[in-house]
């Protein structure tokens, strides 16, 4: 059944507008609090970044809950992944983050973790979502939910961060850290200088509108400055709620998501601690699977989200998975993406090998990679199109072992993203253009007949 609220990973949009209401939230808080009070009292934390609509998402939620008659644990700004520990160990029937992740601070979403710590799986989400078309009630005031704060939180979430590291000192290490004015500035600047690095710290001072703006993740171009200007041996870019990592290295290139997961893994691999293989997505570049390749290691893409990353490590039980955007996923550490517990094991592999963050990147080549939007006037579904699955053929035949074709319709546009990678960039970049091209006129034709018709 498809869902009308529930997206890859929660509910998300624009403050103020449908279904990031405070009205919507109330009702949604509500929903939740019946489907998880089914099974009697219930209890569910809830946890935000720092933009400034997470109070008012927050008092909506947390009356919703009680109105169902579900206790509420209240952790203030917290990490997404802090979350989905803490849920475990308070244990909690559920977790809500209100976070957009990386998105600027006029969007907010709302999000769930199972008293696992896991996504929530779509069956509960289906549930919700029914409940929300039933009149909100009230429970008897007797019965209303209780809330309180849990003022140890971050220490909590800080030990379990430290707890990772199996016993590494990090001193000697100096890092420029950014937080991204969001959920993690109050934690993990903590969490590296009690391991023992020398810390200096940035995009650390929320204001509740400066959350990832022009920092974080998805923005490392300051990092990058800070980390030569202040001779550091490495830079650390979380995003906003903390799912996510992003590295600088100390001649302040950027190490993206697939890096890192290289990294990891063959630190693993090292310590015969790997087991299975690695998931990464359709995204992922082409020399990170080359990389696997060479070092015995199986590897396997899902779609796009961690989400899916997260079905296939359950499903085919290995332990590490992630994407290139920085959401890296340690299975054997906790349940789900971590960009401190992530940065916490690239560290331990420069410890333990002696080696820098740049020499260790250096197992792994990235390929060159050109990527073309084709534009629609809606969206198409490009499936069995004959006329696209030739010239995909013919360009794949071309390519040969060099390289792979990649195909995706955007999820939230009318777009068709056309991308290839492989050894020689401007033998990429010209086939990309030829496909992009031969994709377009397809579609071209496809719409024209669907209109006629």
């Amino acid at each position: 059944m498809a869902k009308r609220y529930f997206g890859t990973d929660g509910i998300r949009g624009r403050v103020g507008q449908f279904p990031v209401t405070p009205d919507f939230v109330l009702k949604l808080g509500w929903a939740a609090g019946k489907v998880f009070a089914r099974e009697g009292r219930s209890k569910i934390l809830i946890g935000k970044d720092t933009r400034i609509s997470g109070y008012m998402f927050e008092s909506a939620l947390e009356a919703g809950l009680s109105a169902a008659g579900v206790d509420v644990l209240l952790t203030g700004p917290m990490p997404t992944p802090a979350i989905a520990y803490l849920t475990r160990t308070f244990r909690a029937d559920a977790g809500i983050v209100i976070s957009a992740s990386h998105n600027p601070y006029f969007d907010n979403g709302i999000k769930f973790f199972s008293a696992n710590g896991t996504k929530l799986p779509d069956e509960i989400e289906q549930a919700i979502e029914a409940q929300m078309d039933i009149a909100m009630t009230t429970v008897d005031s007797a019965e209303l939910g209780k809330a309180r704060r849990l003022v140890d939180a971050p220490g909590r979430y800080i030990e379990f961060c430290k707890a990772t590291a199996g016993g590494i000192s990090l001193k000697g290490i100096k890092l420029v850290l950014d937080c991204a004015n969001g959920a993690t500035y109050h934690v993990a600047p903590s969490v590296f200088e009690e391991l023992g690095a020398e810390i200096i710290e940035s995009a650390s001072s929320p204001d509740g509108l400066n959350i990832n703006e022009d920092c974080g993740a998805t923005a490392t171009q300051k990092l990058q400055t800070l980390v030569t200007a202040e001779k550091a041996d490495l830079g650390i870019a979380l995003d906003g709620d903390g799912d996510r990592v992003i590295m600088v290295d100390h001649e302040g290139e950027e190490v993206d998501g697939d890096e890192l997961l290289f990294i990891i893994a063959s630190q693993m691999q090292r310590e015969g601690n790997f087991k299975g293989g690695v998931v990464g997505t359709l995204m992922s570049n082409f020399g990170l699977e080359q990389a696997f390749n060479r070092a015995d290691i199986p590897f396997i893409r899902a779609n796009v989200g961690d989400r899916y990353v997260m079905e296939q490590l359950y499903k085919n039980n290995w332990l590490l998975g992630g994407e290139s955007s920085g959401h890296i996923v340690c299975r054997h550490l906790t349940t789900t993406g971590d960009g401190a517990v992530a940065a916490i094991q690239v560290l331990k592999a420069m410890v333990e090998s002696g080696k820098s963050l740049r020499e260790l990147r250096a197992g792994m080549k990235k390929l060159p990679q050109t990527m073309i939007n084709v534009r629609l006037e809606k969206k198409v579904d490009i499936s069995g199109v004959e006329e696209i699955d030739d010239a995909v053929a013919a360009t794949e035949d071309k390519l040969g072992s060099r390289g792979r074709v990649l195909l995706r319709p955007s999820g939230t546009e009318p777009v068709v993203r056309v991308m290839i990678e492989g050894e020689d960039e401007s033998e990429v970049d010209s086939l990309c253009k030829e496909l992009a091209v031969d994709v377009e006129k397809a579609l071209n034709s496809l719409e024209t007949s669907v209109q006629a018709s």
